[in-house]
């Protein structure tokens, strides 16, 4: 079972690859990420103006890359050839050591070949996405690694006949506040429920949610959670993963339990 739906494991998921470590949403930095031993890779997808799937979080280049302006208005070929690490610093600017190294904006197709057994956690960050997100995961034969997600549900509506395991969107969770009003679900639309430990500064009672969705066999995990005692406060809680932009640290956490 894919190990976010199996809701017996305690998964750590890199958060855009090894981010703390490496040019987040990059080859490089998901192959640091795999060398570490986690259980599953998060990453965001975008569709570039030729109707590729790519690995990128912003709908702008400017924060990360080489280029400026918005994603969709260059092809997936100016992505792979611009400088994806050009901008990574762990020093507060004083040195950067991915740039000039030839790291680009990988497409979903590349990041599937290179780790052809990786579970992954897919964020689709524009329905418009969806179905060429479906028919590439359809042409690896990656249905059964892959669970997908996002904020927008009409994003996940393709995927509904797919096989291919849905994770909430932004509207279920809101719908899953209920919850705290000590109703249960009896059923839902998705396996999996991925929530950041609060919005807009008010935390969520994540607690709570993984509680009332243990009799559905959903697991909730959390995201981004970059320090070993919070993560492991959330493991005792119930909360089933961890999606961290620190792997190394939540991998060496969990050896604790």
């Amino acid at each position: 079972m894919h190990p976010i739906l199996d809701p017996s494991r305690r998964p750590v998921v890199a958060h855009r690859g090894n981010r703390a470590h490496a040019p987040e949403n990059t080859l490089e930095a998901f192959a640091q990420a795999v060398a570490l031993g986690v259980d599953a890779l998060e990453f965001d997808v975008h569709l570039a103006s030729d109707g590729v799937p790519v690995v990128h979080h912003d709908p702008t280049l400017d924060r990360t890359t080489a280029l400026s302006g918005r994603l969709a208005t260059r092809t997936s070929r100016e992505l792979a050839a611009c400088d994806a690490g050009c901008r990574f610093t762990t020093d507060g600017g004083r040195t950067f050591p991915y740039r000039e190294r030839g790291i680009g904006v990988p497409t979903l197709d590349e990041l599937l070949g290179r780790f052809p057994d990786m579970p992954v956690l897919i964020e689709i960050k524009v329905p418009s996405a969806a179905p060429a997100v479906r028919a590439v995961l359809e042409r690896h034969g990656a249905q059964a690694r892959a669970v997908v997600d996002a904020f927008d549900g009409a994003a996940l509506a393709p995927f509904r006949d797919s096989g291919i395991a849905i994770g909430s969107s932004r509207g279920d969770v809101a719908r899953l506040l209920a919850t705290t009003a000590g109703l249960r679900p009896r059923a839902v639309p998705y396996r999996a429920v991925c929530v950041p430990l609060g919005y807009y500064g008010l935390p969520l009672p994540v607690a709570r949610f993984a509680a009332a969705l243990r009799p559905l066999a959903v697991p909730v995990h959390v995201w981004t959670v970059n320090d070993p005692a919070v993560a492991l406060r959330l493991w005792r809680s119930g909360i089933a993963g961890i999606i961290s932009d620190d792997p190394a640290a939540m991998l060496a956490a969990r050896a604790t339990l």
